[in-house]
């Protein structure tokens, strides 16, 4: 790695003999170090709600309220319309009036019952109406909730599929919504990553176009199949819960780590720019400064980046690009006087 990095090393200004200067010695300084890093591949994919549903009418009846539209957000178990509820409402009260007689009576004969005034039969079968005209009861309270229907999570509403005045069906959609709360990517792998992906189970998403902020994945589902037309594997990787700024229908990058390799990285921070040239500050030898030319990879999570050319191991990079561009300019006054 030393003579292929030295041979790619480009001096753009020829550093002026003589000795460290008190510029460069008030400087601080990091050595660029061969460090195990994940060896990545990007590919593109998609954010998908994990909780998407349709809301469907459970009873029949005419919408007389409507109370959220597309784009609302919708908290959990908020009312989101109401059917007419007059037959279901009668129902519900006859079976109410029915199930308080029987447990009445129920109770009357089960008093005469252990009184041995009456036949056990009696008993049994005031029992036996207690239960049916209970379960009748039962059901028709659940019809007349089911006028309300509610949301079940905490989400936004994508699609409404009815209007007020309108005879719903059992069984008819009402609202399609999405929940923000928990979110995944969809990505399509192709055949040749898919063994290493299911080993390494380790992914990140992300969250700007460079690459410099990003989320790890919560959890790895991997198709047990291939799309028999693109042969490709679909990886639905699911984030930590929190807001990470992505929404469903979005695209995104995601890393898949494939392999871990040495990789020379410095400080980002010790990066200088000057017009199309990247560069570092390197003090050599004789504590002189070095303006010299790399060529930079990939930039990680804890600020380092990775350098391609132009450096090698254990060379000594000025960490504040603009002091160290004040003593190097200073050596060439050194010298000049």
């Amino acid at each position: 790695m030393r003579s292929a990095l030295s041979q790619s090393v480009l001096i753009v200004s020829l550093v002026i003999g003589g000795l460290p200067l008190s510029g460069a010695a008030q400087l601080d300084f990091a050595e660029a170090t061969l460090q195990t890093r994940p060896l990545e591949r990007v590919l593109d994919g998609e954010v998908e709600a994990v909780h998407e549903a349709t809301v469907s009418a459970q009873t029949s009846g005419r919408v007389v309220e409507i109370n959220y539209d597309v784009d609302d957000y919708v908290e959990k178990d908020a009312i989101l319309l109401r059917f007419r509820d007059k037959d279901q409402r009668a129902r519900y009260n006859a079976a109410k009036a029915n199930y308080e007689e029987a447990r009445a009576e129920f109770e009357r004969v089960k008093d005469i019952y252990e009184k041995k005034l009456v036949a056990k039969s009696a008993l049994d079968k005031a029992e036996a109406r207690l239960k049916s005209t209970k379960a009748a009861f039962e059901l028709a309270s659940e019809e007349l909730e089911n006028t309300r229907v509610q949301a079940p999570y905490s989400g936004i509403v994508v699609r409404r599929h009815v209007e007020v005045g309108e005879l719903a069906n059992v069984g008819q959609p009402l609202f399609t919504g999405i929940s923000l709360e928990l979110l995944r990517v969809s990505v399509d792998i192709p055949q040749d990553m898919v063994r290493v992906v299911r080993e390494r189970q380790q992914a990140r998403v992300l969250l700007d176009s460079n690459g410099q902020t990003s989320v790890p994945g919560d959890a790895l589902r991997i198709s047990p199949y291939a799309n028999p037309q693109s042969h490709t594997f679909n990886v639905r990787v699911r984030l930590p819960d929190g807001n990470h700024g992505i929404y469903p229908g979005m695209f995104v990058k995601v890393a898949f780590v494939l392999d871990e390799i040495q990789r020379l990285v410095i400080p980002a921070g010790a990066i200088v720019h000057r017009s199309e040239v990247t560069g570092v500050y390197v003090r050599d030898e004789q504590g002189q400064l070095q303006l010299r030319q790399i060529r930079t990879g990939e930039r990680f999570a804890d600020d380092m980046v990775e350098v391609l050319a132009g450096l090698e191991e254990d060379e000594q990079v000025a960490l504040d690009p603009i002091r160290a561009t004040a003593a190097y300019k200073e050596q060439w006054t050194g010298d000049a006087q």
